[in-house]
């Protein structure tokens, strides 16, 4: 496997700090009963880690030059050739009434779409480990105010617990990047909400940010939402979005469905 090369198109970094690796599999710390998933292994570094601690473990993997060499390392895994965003997870667990744990080294090129896949996908899934970028590790977990606090801080916030582990090196990947990262994890809330409740949090988080330094006000006269008036809320539209907390979103969210009907939809 010497030979295989990191591609770009991938995002690929190989992560090959042992140090790094066991600290990954220490926070995610997998039971013998789990089921982990773990999303890019490529030569599976962090798999051969995973693999001592867990007798169901799937891995995806989009690069087929090392699906038959992961596959004869480990045979005891599931190895699963094909887009991670693209995959249902429901129909790779074999307990349907049991949720997968994510963990991985994502590229860093697809982590809005991987966390948004994860987040729409809360049903399955208990929680999630993952290599990120350090800024965008501070977007995720960043609070009202400040300037990291935009659309993931506010969603994470909402459908999860998220924390910042801690940092890593760039010497800590092959090539090395020109950045250093961060794992963060990601502990989903069990929540009651249907899925038109979810889409409209979610337009109404991203409608309050779309002109960011405007007032929220100009925000959402701008968006979608554009034709309601949302002086009834109690919300001040003089704020700008940074400035809510999840709660006044969730106050938003809930008069917009309730505007458009409780079987409409915002497009």
């Amino acid at each position: 496997m010497q030979n295989v090369k990191p591609l770009k198109r991938f995002g690929q970094n190989y992560l090959h700090d042992k140090n790094i690796l066991k600290k990954i599999v220490g926070e995610i710390n997998p039971q013998p009963n789990e089921t982990i998933l773990e999303v890019g292994p490529g030569k599976g570094a962090l798999t051969e880690y995973l693999y001592e601690k867990t007798g169901d473990l799937l891995a995806v993997e989009i690069d087929k030059r090392v699906i038959d060499y992961l596959r004869n390392r480990y045979p005891a895994v599931k190895i699963i050739q094909a887009d991670f965003l693209k995959l249902d997870l429901r129909s790779q667990i074999k307990n349907k009434s049991e949720q997968v744990r994510i963990v991985g080294n994502i590229p860093y090129n697809i982590t809005s779409s991987i966390i948004f896949k994860i987040m729409n996908d809360a049903e399955f899934i208990k929680d999630a480990v993952l290599m990120v970028q350090y800024e965008v590790a501070k977007r995720m977990t960043a609070n009202k105010g400040t300037k990291d606090y935009g659309i993931l801080s506010v969603l994470l916030k909402y459908f999860s617990e998220t924390k910042l582990c801690f940092k890593v090196s760039p010497n800590a990947f092959y090539p090395k990047p020109k950045i250093t990262s961060a794992v963060v994890h990601i502990k989903l809330k069990k929540m009651d909400i249907d899925e038109k409740d979810r889409e409209f949090f979610i337009k109404t988080v991203k409608a309050c940010f779309g002109n960011r330094r405007k007032t929220l006000k100009n925000s959402l006269s701008n968006s979608i939402f554009n034709e309601l008036n949302f002086l009834d809320t109690g919300i001040d539209l003089s704020m700008r979005a940074e400035q809510l907390d999840v709660e006044e979103f969730v106050t938003l969210a809930k008069f917009a469905r309730n505007q458009f009907g409780r079987s409409g939809s915002a497009s």
